[in-house]
């Protein structure tokens, strides 16, 4: 779904990412792990076309997006759940909702699947986003970005600052996405028992470079736990 190759971004005189390549098949949880500041979110933030790449280039199917627009890669059907949320405080939960289907055309209703993995959202339609508390606004967030029907669901932090109870809520969402079959996920976590518990496939990060990954079944064996270690 996802192919990335080669890919290398500067800040200023620093090397920021190191010739990176990886892919992200579809009906698979690919996980990315590392420290803060190794530069996992300037990745995502490179393939959400936020920040410029230097060299190198990214692929959605056969379909060059190295230097498309923020827009064009929605439209190409890459979701975004950025580290944060990052949702409307002031907008209610169905406008916050309706936001991820501003590419869709006409008035294109909210799919009905996400309220069934997401009850709570159903129950507080009417309620400002501002007033949800952070585990119910991960769940908009995440909600807002699967209302465009994305091919590609990228996830930055999903678990940061959530209560226990709702990481479970997310966990059993993003396994039902991605036991459909069709979609990829790209998760960036640095909670390793979560990052586990789904990945199919993991990468660590270290100062911009990948330096191990391989298959989820084998992270305890690998000891990528190590990896993370301050």
């Amino acid at each position: 779904m996802l192919t990335v190759s080669g890919l290398n971004q500067y800040y200023g005189g620093s090397h920021i990412l190191r010739d990176l390549s990886f892919e992200v098949p579809a009906g698979k949880v690919t996980t990315l792990l590392g420290r803060n500041g190794v530069g996992k979110s300037t990745l995502l933030r490179s393939l959400m076309g936020v920040v410029p790449v230097t060299t190198g280039s990214v692929k959605m199917g056969e379909t060059d997006i190295t230097h498309a627009a923020p827009y064009v890669r929605v439209r190409a059907g890459i979701g975004y759940v950025p580290q944060g949320r990052e949702i409307f405080p002031r907008l209610t939960v169905e406008e916050n909702l309706r936001m991820g289907l501003a590419i869709k055309p006409g008035s294109t209703p909210i799919p009905p699947f996400i309220f069934d993995m997401f009850p709570v959202l159903k129950q507080m339609m009417g309620r400002r986003g501002g007033d949800l508390s952070g585990g119910q606004q991960q769940q908009l967030a995440i909600g807002r970005a699967l209302a465009a029907g994305p091919k590609l669901l990228v996830l930055d932090e999903p678990t940061e600052g959530i209560q226990p109870s709702i990481i479970k809520d997310i966990e059993r969402a993003i396994r039902t996405l991605a036991s459909g079959g069709e979609m990829a996920i790209l998760l960036v976590e640095q909670y390793y028992d979560f990052a586990r518990s789904l990945a199919d496939h993991y990468m660590v990060m270290e100062r911009g470079e990948i330096v191990a990954r391989g298959a989820g079944a084998d992270m305890d064996k690998n000891k990528v736990r190590d990896l993370l270690a301050v």
